[in-house]
C-alpha cells in the first residue's frame, strides 16, 4: 500500500454546491480529468470547467427521472479497482473503465426533509441511492480513493489537495474514509428511525453526529461528552462553557417548564434536577420572587427557568443571586446587560423545537428505552373519591403540585398553595420519609402548611401518608391511586374533611 497517491481523476456528484467552485477549480489547474451528473455537471460548466458527464462513460442515460445516473460497472470499477492486483488493472483497460481518484459527494438532505414536514413522497425521494453507493465504495477503497462524503468536509479536503499539489497520503485518505461512514451510517440510522417511527421494529439505533467534548463528566475523574445540536435550541449569548452537570440541569429545566409553556408568568429554581422553587404569578417578578422563597439556600448555584421574557427589574433581583444558569425565551437588553455582570453566568435564549418523544439510558450491557412521560394530568383526569369535593382553587393548586411532582425524584411528595412550591421531598426510599421531609423542609423556611395541598408520583400503600399529611394542614390530596388498600386512605380522608382526587397516572421517575 503506497504511502501517497497522485489524483488524476475525480467523480462529483452533490446536492449542496455550497463550497464546491473553489474545489473545482483546484482540480483544474491541477489538471484532474473530472468527471460529474445532472446538476452538478451543469454548475461545474457554467464556472467555466471542463467536465465529462457520466454518460459518456456508462454509453447509457440518466433514467427514471435521475433515480439511476451513476450505478453502472463502469463508474464502480473505476471506484473499486485495486490498483495494486494486476488482474484489476488489466479489466480497467479490457472494459475501457476510467481509473478514479477522488469521489466528491453530498447526499440528498433526508433529514432535512423529514423535519420539514413534507409528505411521504417527497422525503421517499430524498433516500440517496447512488450517492450513499459511491460513498461506502470509494470509502471501502481508501488504499486508492479519496472519498469526500459532505460538503461540511469541502474545506478540509480543499486544502489537503492544495497543500499536497494533487498528492494525497494514505493518512489523509483513510480520515476521510472514517468521516465517509461516519456520514453513511448516520444516514442509513435517519432513514430506519423514519420508517421505524412507532417502535415496531425493536431495535435502537441512535446516531448524533454533532459531538462535543465536555470539560469532565458528572465528577472531574470522569470523561464527559454532549452528543447533540445544542445551538439549535438555544443562542448562548453569555458564560462559561456548559458542564456534563449543568446539561442535566438545563434539560431537567427545560422539561420541567414545558408544564407550564402556555401559562401564566411562571419561574423556576432547579438543584440537581429538581425544583427547589416554582411559583406562578402575574408578573415575572413576584413569580421569581416566590420561587426563590421556596428554597433560598438551595437556590445557591442553581438553575433559573422562565416561561416568559426576563426583564431588567427581574434581572436586578436575579443577579443579587450567585446562579449558574438562567434560561428563557427571551431577555430584555437591559436584562442582558445586567446578568451579564456575572462574567461566569450561563445565559441561555430558549428556542422553539421539538424534543425527543423518547428517552434512552444505559442499563447492564446494554440500554432502556420508553416513550418519554408525555401525559399531563388535567381536571378532565380528575377523580374525587372522598365524601368532600376539592374547591376550583384547590384543584388549580393539586394540578399545579402534580406538574412539579411528575419532574421530581421518585419517592416525591409536593407541598404548594397559591400556586407556590412550599416544598419538596425528594428521591427518598419510603413515601413517609419523603412526605416527613417535605414537612420540615416547609417549617425551615416558615411556611404555614395550613390549607395546602400534596401530590403524590404514585399511590399509598397505607393511610399512613394521609395521616401525617392530615395533622401538618393539608387539605386535598392528588394521587393516581391503584393500591389495594386505597379504601383505607380515602376511609382517613373522609372521617378528616380531606378532599382527594385520583388521577390513575403514576408518574414515577427514577
Amino acid at each position: 500500500m503506497s504511502n501517497t497517491k497522485t489524483a488524476k481523476s475525480a467523480l462529483i456528484s452533490v446536492f449542496s454546491k455550497d463550497g464546491l467552485a473553489p474545489i473545482v477549480k483546484k482540480l483544474d489547474e491541477l489538471n484532474i480529468t473530472i468527471y460529474s451528473t445532472g446538476g452538478t455537471e451543469k454548475f461545474i460548466r457554467d464556472l467555466g470547467v471542463n467536465v465529462i458527464p457520466v454518460e459518456d462513460v456508462t454509453s447509457y442515460p440518466s433514467i427514471l427521472g435521475g433515480r439511476v445516473k451513476t450505478l453502472h460497472p463502469k463508474v464502480f470499477g473505476g471506484i473499486l479497482n485495486r490498483q495494486n492486483n494486476d488482474s484489476d488493472v488489466a479489466e480497467l483497460e479490457q472494459y475501457e473503465i476510467p481509473q478514479i481518484d477522488i469521489v466528491i459527494v453530498d447526499l440528498y438532505p433526508f433529514e432535512k426533509t423529514v423535519a420539514s414536514g413534507a409528505p411521504e413522497q417527497d422525503i421517499i425521494e430524498k433516500i440517496d441511492i447512488g450517492g450513499i453507493s459511491l460513498i461506502r465504495a470509494a470509502a471501502k477503497n481508501f488504499a486508492d480513493v479519496t472519498c469526500v462524503a459532505s460538503v461540511d468536509d469541502y474545506s478540509e479536503f480543499l486544502s489537503v489537495i492544495s497543500e499536497g499539489n494533487g498528492n494525497i497520503s494514505i493518512e489523509d485518505r483513510k480520515r476521510f474514509a472514517a468521516k465517509a461512514f461516519n456520514v453513511s451510517s448516520h444516514y442509513d440510522s435517519a432513514i430506519f428511525n423514519y420508517f421505524n417511527s412507532d417502535h415496531e421494529i425493536a431495535s435502537l439505533k441512535i446516531s448524533e453526529t454533532k459531538g462535543k467534548v465536555l470539560r469532565y463528566g458528572e465528577n472531574p475523574h470522569q470523561k464527559g461528552f454532549f452528543f447533540g445540536d445544542f445551538e439549535a435550541m438555544f443562542d448562548k449569548v453569555h458564560g462559561k462553557e456548559l458542564s456534563y452537570n449543568n446539561l442535566l440541569d438545563v434539560d431537567a429545566a427545560v422539561n420541567l417548564m414545558n408544564e407550564f409553556k402556555n401559562d401564566a408568568p411562571t419561574f423556576a429554581i432547579l438543584k440537581h434536577n429538581n425544583a427547589c422553587g416554582l411559583a406562578q404569578r402575574e408578573t415575572i417578578l413576584q413569580a421569581y420572587i416566590d420561587a426563590l422563597a421556596g428554597d433560598p439556600v438551595s437556590a445557591f448555584g442553581g438553575i433559573l427557568i422562565s416561561n416568559t421574557e426576563i426583564d431588567k427589574n427581574t434581572a436586578d433581583e436575579i443577579h443579587k443571586l450567585f446562579c449558574e444558569v438562567v434560561i428563557a425565551p427571551s431577555f430584555s437588553d437591559e436584562a442582558i446587560e445586567i446578568l451579564k455582570g456575572k462574567k461566569n453566568r450561563i445565559i441561555l435564549v430558549q428556542k422553539e423545537i421539538d424534543l425527543p418523544k423518547m428517552q434512552v439510558r444505559s442499563c447492564l450491557n446494554g440500554a432502556l428505552l420508553q416513550d418519554k412521560d408525555l401525559k399531563t394530568d388535567a381536571k378532565s383526569d380528575l377523580s374525587t373519591v372522598t365524601k368532600t369535593a376539592p374547591t376550583s382553587d384547590q384543584i388549580e393548586d393539586l394540578l399545579f403540585a402534580s406538574k412539579i411532582c411528575k419532574h421530581t425524584k421518585s419517592n416525591t411528595i409536593v407541598f404548594t398553595k397559591g400556586k407556590q412550591l412550599l416544598a419538596s421531598g425528594t428521591g427518598q426510599t419510603s413515601r413517609v420519609d419523603a412526605l416527613k421531609q417535605s414537612i420540615e423542609k416547609a417549617k425551615s423556611f416558615n411556611f404555614d402548611l395550613n390549607g395546602a395541598v400534596m401530590a403524590s408520583d404514585a399511590f399509598f400503600p397505607f393511610p399512613d401518608c394521609v395521616e401525617i399529611a392530615d395533622h401538618a394542614g393539608i387539605k386535598a390530596v392528588i394521587q393516581p391511586g391503584g393500591s389495594i388498600k386505597d379504601q383505607l386512605s380515602i376511609e382517613y380522608c373522609d372521617q378528616n374533611g380531606i378532599a382527594m382526587v385520583m388521577t390513575g397516572t403514576r408518574h414515577f421517575k427514577h
